[in-house]
């Protein structure tokens, strides 16, 4: 069994609105990479959210954009692939690590496509790769970036009456601001669960402690990366007892080593894509599950392709027990929801996933479990 082809393309889709944060400039889904690896006549496709300003903590990790992950595969990892067996996942990544530093995005999107031909070719869900299956049914939470108050309250009701009894309000701007969402939010849903992510954005510990302190008052879940740095969410968690969640502060196993160390925490938020593919992350969520730490899994806005991978990952992990901003994939003839988790207009697989009641139920066919539709590649190709 050897890999024939590694072939690369990029995809932007219609989005349904803007959807920011802070620290955020590039907009989601307008150039996303895909990679499909070809192993004796069956192939496998893996999807990259390349965005150049999402990194980590005092550029420690650092943005990819589209086009230099594109090209990095196509001159530099693609040589390394060629005639290797795919089942050697591990060695594959030891092979691609040794030759080329960094880039876990594209990275991730080769190892969700190995993943996806072995389980086509051994007629296995990718789960059953990954540990076998922990939940048939996956949870959601509905991410609302930064906008008017006013407007935030009015989405975050119409997504409660679509089924989603979790929100994530993006925060981080200005602290009455965020504390006055919240608020709000609160008021209009007394029954729906909040988490909120400041994404670094608040200027010291003390200003994070602050603003975390005060939005305790309405009851939220928890709090994602308030502040950049590790050491400084380290103080908030051991000064708040809001648990806190990292995310820009941790991308791989040895991030989340660290932090349990340190205690700057309590959950992380997981993405197959930060820790360089689902391999990756099962490796991360064994550290985090040995810590005592829960993760969801969240989501940069993925594609169909991109969802089926997140998919797939929280089913096979039994510490992934938190409603992740995982998107709900619709299409142009099939629309699963109107606003909750709806990112885009249109996708490029056949079939969204089956939602129901806030939640997705994982594919369960060979591999990922998706098929893809070469007509609307074609229509929505941009490299």
């Amino acid at each position: 069994m050897k890999i024939t082809g590694v072939e690369t393309f990029r995809i932007g889709l219609p989005v349904r609105r803007a959807h920011t944060w802070a620290g955020n400039y590039a907009p989601i889904g307008r150039d996303y990479l895909f990679v499909k690896i070809h192993v004796d006549g069956v192939w496998g496709v893996g999807e990259a959210q390349t965005l150049p300003d999402w990194g980590g903590e005092y550029g420690s990790k650092y943005g990819e954009a589209p086009k230099t992950s594109q090209l990095l595969i196509d001159e530099y990892l693609k040589p390394l692939l060629i005639g290797e067996d795919p089942r050697r996942i591990d060695h594959l990544h030891a092979k691609m690590d040794r030759f080329v530093k960094g880039y876990p995005y594209a990275k991730a999107a080769i190892d969700v496509a190995l993943l996806d031909v072995l389980g086509k070719i051994a007629n296995l869900p990718v789960y059953q790769l990954l540990g076998g299956l922990v939940r048939e049914e996956i949870e959601i939470a509905h991410s609302i970036g930064l906008m008017e108050i006013d407007v935030a309250v009015s989405e975050a009701e119409a997504v409660f009456a679509e089924g989603v009894r979790c929100l994530k309000l993006k925060v981080g701007q200005d602290i009455e601001r965020d504390v006055e969402l919240v608020r709000r939010v609160r008021k209009a849903l007394p029954a729906v669960r909040i988490r909120v992510d400041a994404n670094q954005g608040y200027r010291s510990w003390k200003e994070a402690l602050r603003a975390t302190e005060r939005m305790k008052e309405f009851d939220i879940l928890f709090m994602e990366q308030p502040v950049e740095g590790m050491e400084n969410c380290a103080r908030v968690a051991q000064a708040t007892d809001v648990p806190i969640m990292l995310d820009e502060g941790a991308w791989n196993a040895h991030d989340v080593l660290r932090m349990i160390r340190m205690e700057a925490g309590e959950m992380v938020s997981l993405y197959y894509t930060k820790a360089g593919g689902l391999s990756k992350a099962k490796k991360l969520i064994a550290v985090a599950e040995a810590g005592g730490l829960r993760t969801d899994v969240n989501g940069s806005a993925e594609m169909g392709v991109g969802n089926a991978a997140n998919l797939h990952l929280a089913a096979s992990s039994r510490i992934v027990d938190i409603p992740g901003t995982i998107p709900i994939t619709s299409t142009a003839e099939i629309e699963r929801t109107k606003i909750a988790g709806h990112k885009y207009l249109d996708d490029v697989i056949t079939e969204p996933f089956a939602y129901k009641d806030g939640t997705l139920r994982v594919p369960d066919g060979p591999g990922l479990g998706i098929t893809l539709d070469e007509k609307k590649i074609a229509k929505y190709r941009v490299g």
